[in-house]
């Protein structure tokens, strides 16, 4: 019975020959824990890293490399027929170039040929080979047909050597394949394949002194959520990270940043990339409100006579309003967040519907943060409205769920790519 008929989702998860193949148990692992029925089909090379016995005890399932190997069962185009998703993790220079080329000289490739489903590359070489410009225009041509190539992390390769090149944890590529397995059993294609955008997460912290800062409750859960669900659908992007302490999402470029000031410079930079342009920025990021004047070199000493402190604050940018002004060279589409409690003035949505009109973005989703709601939390519930006067509520769920939900309305706004 296939997934689509109501069973275990069927997940083909190719296997490439890199030092990498190691982790890729782990991804294996979770796949079968939540569920999906895998077999694993390892090139041969691969397995002189991780042995098929071991693909066998954590699958269930025997494991063949050669389109020799189960000729009766004409594996070669019978798995890549039957699959829900197909994977390929560490997806080598070698496996990208054949995988481009239509080359079908061993079982995984044949696999790919014939397989109508979502496809998921998880690259992992030497940086130097991920750089090369054939290797770079491999990726291109498959982003192309639609398949999704991941952007991989950057960390310790191989000896000595640190640089992008590494596989992305397996939690996070676990998470985008969720989301890819998600939409293509639903039968909705990657629309966002071909897209550039740019997603902000976190809290701003502003130093008060070598100790102290002013900031929020803000973990960038959610926006890391957005991140890690618009590469599944296909997209480049980038995230500007204040202050996370979450592994970064699959597949994605993260700009690390500590206060407002430097938050708003490097969402201005990534929102005017040109190579390739940007077509949306999400600004998920709690920035702080307020700033000190100035920040003591010193810690500042309690007073021991139990006078209160005074701390001066400036107000900080607004990064929001300032891309929305910039219509001219901001991106298409441009979504914020509103952080909300109703008072004695108005209701959440009330506020929410004010912002909307000030900050002259497209899309607003307004979260009601009283009781503690929101910030630091796995679940979230939102009305995302727009700038036509729509509201969609979304209902509580996972951050990813909301995601999609933002993501759809911006696919929707952005058209064909």
């Amino acid at each position: 019975m296939s997934a689509a008929a109501g069973g275990r989702p069927r997940v083909v998860l190719g296997v490439g020959a890199g030092i990498a193949a190691y982790k890729v148990c782990e991804l294996l692992r979770r796949l079968t824990e939540s569920g999906h029925d895998v077999r694993v089909v390892p090139t041969a090379g691969s397995l002189q890293f991780v042995g098929a016995a071991t693909w066998e005890a954590l699958s269930g399932h025997r494991v063949d490399s050669s389109v020799f190997d189960d000729v009766p069962g004409v594996a070669h185009v019978r798995l890549g027929q039957e699959a829900d998703l197909v994977v390929v993790a560490p997806a080598t220079a070698d496996l990208l170039a054949r995988a481009a080329h239509g080359l079908a000289d061993d079982l995984l490739t044949n696999v790919l040929l014939t397989a109508r489903c979502p496809v998921v590359f998880v690259p992992a070489m030497h940086t130097e080979m991920w750089q090369h410009p054939a290797t770079q225009d491999n990726v291109e041509t498959l982003r192309g047909r639609g398949l999704l190539v991941l952007e991989p992390a950057d960390g310790r390769l191989t000896g000595a050597d640190t640089g992008k090149g590494r596989l992305p944890e397996p939690d996070e590529v676990f998470d985008v394949l969720r989301s890819a397995l998600r939409r293509g059993l639903d039968g909705r294609a990657q629309d966002l394949a071909g897209r550039h955008v740019v997603v902000s997460a976190g809290g701003t912290q502003e130093p008060l002194d070598p100790v102290r800062y002013l900031g929020n409750r803000s973990s960038g859960r959610q926006g890391y959520a957005l991140a890690s669900v618009a590469a599944a659908r296909g997209a480049k992007v980038t995230v500007v990270a204040a202050n996370v302490a979450l592994p970064a999402p699959a597949g994605v470029d993260v700009v690390r940043v500590q206060t407002t000031e430097e938050l708003r410079v490097q969402v201005l930079a990534a929102a005017a990339a040109d190579d390739p342009v940007v077509d949306a920025v999400v600004m998920a990021a709690a920035p702080a409100d307020f700033r000190p004047v100035s920040t003591s070199a010193t810690k500042i000493k309690k007073r021991h006579d139990g006078a209160a402190a005074q701390i001066e604050l400036v107000q900080n940018p607004d990064i929001l309003a300032e891309l929305a002004a910039l219509r001219e060279q901001a991106p298409p589409v441009l979504v914020g967040f509103a952080a909300e409690t109703g008072d004695e003035t108005g209701s959440v949505l009330e506020h929410g519907r004010d912002k909307l009109a000030r900050k002259g973005c497209d899309i607003l989703v307004v979260n009601d943060v009283s009781e503690g709601r929101a910030f630091g939390q796995p679940v979230n519930e939102a009305v995302i409205l727009t700038v036509e006067g729509q509201a969609t509520p979304v209902p509580l769920g996972s951050k990813e769920a909301l995601a999609d939900v933002v993501w759809d309305l911006v696919a929707g706004r952005l058209g064909p790519s």
